[in-house]
């Protein structure tokens, strides 16, 4: 509320998988076939890129994201929505 009143704002950004270098071993790893199955199960069926977060990020601070504040962005093309809702959910058949 104190940057508020100095026209700060305080968001955040929560990506999912993003295709980086450490992903692609993540992906080659022992944990790798969960972290497929998630992104290949989500709604847009892939990971995401460096571009698209830096997107979200340009817009958070630039003038067109200047009525954004006090927010959590979940940028992870729909995994967690499926988790709760779609193939991924426990116990969906």
């Amino acid at each position: 509320m104190d940057l508020a009143e100095r026209g700060g704002r305080v968001n955040s950004i929560s990506p999912g998988i993003v295709i980086t270098p450490l992903a692609r071993d993540e992906l080659a790893g022992p944990r790798g076939a969960g972290y497929r199955r998630m992104v290949e199960l989500s709604p847009v069926g892939r990971a995401g890129t460096p571009d698209e977060i830096a997107s979200l990020a340009a817009l958070l601070m630039g003038p067109d994201g200047g009525y954004i504040t006090g927010s959590d962005i979940l940028i992870d093309g729909g995994v967690t929505a499926s988790w709760y809702y779609g193939p991924l959910a426990p116990g969906h058949a």
